[in-house]
């Protein structure tokens, strides 16, 4: 028999310098130590000396290579805390593309600056404007922020930007990727000319070298390969790759999550649609999970990414933009429902198991379609393997590659529901658009989430015709732009009409051809009358009479 393929690359661990041979202060290197962090990834290593120089950096880093202390800890190290006599206004500014990767970052940085007791904010769309302006009022030292919100803030002179000494681009590529650009542009134009500005991307087009040359002064360029955290946890998963059919997929899947000893599960999928479809499809035989895509408000991302780091749900099925920025530990399943498009979203998406030196399971679907892609994807990540086996829900190996019982019915069975699911987990009552126009949300569904759906929401995406915009998730703040709706204009009755039943319309005469009637017969009906331009400019009407 045919044995699916497996990837397994070993590789040491970090052995990178020491953040004190960097040049990092002891109260960040105590708060590191805190979190376990003791030694710099390759990012870091070079960008974290030329930044506590002072000198603009172009770094073009992958997510999940680090990148995040590559800047962030030589901000936390220049500017001032409040205990030694901040102001309270901003002096950082780091601008993310997505809601989900400024609050980690936000995260990060607040951890990495715990002993200064560094204030850290992040701020972003789909949330109440009140929280945030409370915050700025009480002081904050970072910024984290999604272009939007925070122009928005500013229009509405809730947050100052006069102090701003240090400003981050991160994943610069991307923000521009979903039209930030011109956001970006007049955010930058605000801030103080004398300034450290750091940007740090995965790719360098054209776009971004150009708006490098534009804001940037005289910048140090530092790279690094794939060798962050998720490479280092990939090299700790176990890695299966099988050759499905479209219509078998989601057999195999509910197949695979009722493997042994099977802890947390991210699916994902390629498209907005097909993870809402396929949360839907794993919620209706019985499975406790939930969904994060870009269709989705604020509230309902976050309650679902609440239920899945409690336990509450145990899948989640995610697209690739609305999963940035997540870390949850103790993850010990991925699975590529859909096969990834380039090689660095490969190794981000497994690099989710496999942590704190823990072992992990990847297993990716292939279509016949996906071959070419994914040839490019094994030689540019140098994986050895070979040919994927063609693969069912009836097929021997999966059941012993994966541990799974003989003879898995395509549903959880129910006695094996144990978790509380997506309903246990309360919903968060955040005030914003939608109270102020009027329009509550549609009633959540469930599975996916709370999608919002309201009237005329026919295929049950996020946000129905209930839900105000920040519920539904906008391309500026969530990172994936939603799929164009025809709207139907209704017809307003006049109010005689409204009281008035259909049948009391006027009667209509039924339509009938007129019988052909014979040249100048006397009774034919008047013909419209028409005006007749003269030669001379002049006009006078006529008759339809010649």
């Amino acid at each position: 028999m045919n044995r699916v393929n497996e990837v397994n690359n070993d590789r040491p661990k970090n052995e990178g310098p020491t953040f004190a041979q960097l040049g990092v202060r002891d109260e960040t290197i105590e708060a590191l130590a805190a979190l376990g962090i003791e030694r710099a990834f390759a990012i870091q290593e070079y960008a974290i000396p030329i930044a506590l120089r002072g000198s603009d950096i172009i770094g073009r880093a992958p997510t999940g290579t680090g990148k995040t202390f590559g800047f962030g800890l030589p901000i936390i190290d220049q500017i001032t805390s409040a205990e030694e006599g901040a102001d309270g206004k901003p002096q950082a500014l780091i601008l993310v593309p997505t809601r989900e990767l400024g609050l980690q970052v936000a995260r990060d940085l607040e951890d990495a600056g715990k002993t200064r007791d560094i204030r850290v904010l992040p701020i972003y769309g789909g949330r109440a404007y009140e929280p945030q302006v409370e915050a700025l009022k009480s002081g904050v030292d970072i910024i984290v922020g999604t272009p939007g919100r925070l122009l928005d803030l500013y229009k509405s002179k809730h947050i100052k930007l006069d102090k701003i000494a240090h400003c981050v681009l991160d994943e610069a590529d991307r923000m521009l990727d979903l039209g930030f650009s011109e956001d970006v542009e007049k955010i930058l134009k605000l801030l103080p000319v004398e300034r450290q500005t750091m940007l740090f991307s995965a790719t360098m087009p054209d776009t971004i070298m150009s708006l490098s040359r534009r804001h940037m002064h005289r910048p140090m360029t530092v790279a690094a390969d794939v060798t962050g955290p998720d490479q280092e946890a990939a090299n700790n998963t176990r890695q299966l790759v099988y050759m499905t059919h479209a219509l078998n997929k989601v057999e195999v899947a509910a197949r695979i999550l009722q493997a042994r000893g099977r802890g947390l599960t991210i699916m994902f999928c390629r498209t907005k649609r097909a993870a809402q479809k396929l949360a839907d499809e794993l919620d209706f035989r019985g499975f406790a999970v939930g969904s994060v895509h870009g269709d989705l408000g604020q509230n309902a991302r976050e309650r679902a990414l609440r239920a899945f780091r409690s336990g509450k749900i145990d899948v989640l099925v995610a697209t690739d933009v609305a999963a940035r920025g997540i870390d949850v530990p103790d993850i010990t399943h991925v699975i590529n429902y859909d096969s990834p498009e380039e090689a660095e979203t490969y190794v981000h998406r497994i690099g989710r198991t496999g942590r704190a030196g823990a072992t992990g399971i990847a297993v990716t679907f292939l279509t016949w379609e996906d071959l070419p892609r994914w040839k490019i994807i094994v030689k540019a990540n140098g994986l050895d393997i070979g040919e994927p086996v063609e693969t069912y829900h009836t097929s021997e190996h999966i059941y012993t590659d994966l541990d799974i019982p003989e003879g898995a019915p395509s549903a959880l069975p129910s006695e094996l529901r144990k978790r509380d699911g997506l309903s246990a987990e309360r919903e968060e009552n955040v005030e914003g658009d939608a109270r102020k126009s009027g329009r509550g949300r549609g009633r959540g569904p469930r599975g996916g989430g709370d999608r919002g759906r309201g009237r005329g929401d026919g295929d049950r995406r996020g946000g129905g015709r209930g839900a105000s915009n920040e519920e539904r998730g906008t391309t500026g703040e969530s990172g994936e732009a939603p799929a164009p709706r025809n709207r139907q204009r209704r017809r307003v009755r006049t109010e005689g009409e409204a009281a008035a039943p259909r049948e009391a319309a006027p009667e209509r005469a039924p339509r009938t051809d007129p019988a052909p009637r014979a040249e100048g017969e006397g009774d034919a009906p008047a013909r419209r009358r028409r005006r007749r331009r003269r030669p001379n400019g002049s006009s006078d009407r006529q008759t339809g009479e010649d």
